[in-house]
């Protein structure tokens, strides 16, 4: 960023609970912060990134989002907000946001508008696509090809990988200690919330034939979520596995747990990006998937981790008895899909930084004309 001058940049959400979204906007800032640039946020007064965005340090500008009444009023005053922090760049992140924040930043004359999509489920409306921003950042190729296949104009959309923070791998993990299992039992981990389309009831039919004759085979499910929590607890039970599917519920020490895994394995049925795929690559293990959403992207198939066909059960079966067999197969894929992660520094705040950078300092400058930019 040597000689070019520090971007102005405000994100919008109307969310009001924290997941992968939430996060990955947190990231973004602290990082975009850490290049040298101004971010501000607006959020709902009830948000839960809205604290935790203030305890970091940032400026929150709060407003409700939610209803008729709020959507129409919330025009105004974000307009307000943004002409009086001359922002260089507005980054709105849901549906909602978009339809307030949008139309205010360019009633405000907000150089560049760019709405962030994180999702992988189907594109209905293009209104928060095409004609409220000026261009769209998705999270994954996969996602991106979905709204130029919708009618997105190729050069006005790109890819952002969610990034995540890479940990040192765990030298002792406590979780053979705590579900009482030794070195030589076989932990096939999973870890994600307690959703349906997060495929936990598929991957636990998958693996329980295995556990017939492989009475050292375990698995480890760490989420929270109900009814699935639930649901999954009523399977396991009536498949008499109660002492080989460990059900742990939401966990603080993910990078601990990795650290205890033999393998990684998520089942999953729709995904944008996936970064616990990469998280558990990052960690040395190897992976297997669905190849869904941009899931492929995350992996190497047959070097670094095994994708299998959505719904295809002998499959998934198939693919856990490869690698829960073989043990040099296991540490080959590890150590490959460890040094991808970390050698290619494709999933670092770093990276999303300075692509994000890039990317709009890029749409600015092709803006700059008939926007007025204040970078001219």
């Amino acid at each position: 960023m040597a000689g070019e001058r520090p971007l102005r940049i405000v994100h919008s959400e109307a969310a009001t609970s924290f997941g992968g979204q939430e996060h990955r906007i947190f990231k973004e800032m602290v990082a975009m912060r850490e290049r040298g640039h101004d971010l501000e946020a607006i959020c709902q007064p009830d948000a839960e990134l809205t604290p935790r965005l203030r305890e970091a340090g940032f400026i929150v500008h709060t407003m409700f989002m939610d209803g008729f009444v709020n959507i129409v009023a919330g025009i105004e005053r974000m307009r307000r907000i943004l002409k009086a922090g001359r922002f260089d760049v507005l980054n709105t992140h849901s549906r909602q946001d978009t339809i307030i924040a949008a139309p205010a930043g360019r009633l405000a004359g907000t150089p560049l508008i760019v709405r962030t999509r994180h999702l992988a489920s189907k594109v209905n409306s293009l209104l928060t696509y095409t004609w409220l921003p000026h261009c769209v950042t998705t999270v994954s190729e996969h996602v991106r090809r979905q709204l130029i296949t919708r009618g997105v104009s190729p050069d006005r959309v790109e890819t952002i990988y969610t990034p995540v923070i890479l940990t040192p791998r765990v030298v002792h993990s406590t979780l053979r200690e705590e579900l009482g299992l030794t070195a030589s039992d076989v932990i096939v981990g999973c870890v994600a919330v307690l959703r349906p389309d997060k495929g936990h009831r598929h991957l636990v039919e998958a693996i329980a034939p295995l556990m017939a004759d492989r009475p050292n085979l375990h698995l480890a499910i760490v989420g929270g979520g109900s009814p699935v929590f639930e649901q999954l607890q009523d399977q396991v039970l009536a498949l008499g596995l109660t002492d080989r599917i460990h059900l742990m519920g939401s966990r603080r020490d993910v990078p601990n747990l990795l650290g205890g895994f033999d393998l990684f394995c998520l089942a999953t049925r729709k995904e944008a990006m996936g970064t616990v795929f990469v998280e558990a690559a990052a960690a040395g293990l190897a992976v297997i998937g669905t190849d869904v959403g941009g899931v492929g992207e995350l992996m190497v198939n047959g070097e670094t981790g095994l994708l299998v066909k959505l719904d295809d059960g002998p499959g998934l079966t198939a693919a856990l008895a490869r690698l829960v067999d073989s043990p040099a197969q296991r540490k080959a894929m590890g150590e490959a899909g460890h040094a991808r992660i970390w050698g290619q520094d494709m999933f670092t705040t770093e990276a999303l930084a300075r692509r994000t950078e890039e990317i709009y300092r890029r749409w600015l400058g092709e803006r700059g004309a008939e926007s007025g930019s204040a970078l001219k």
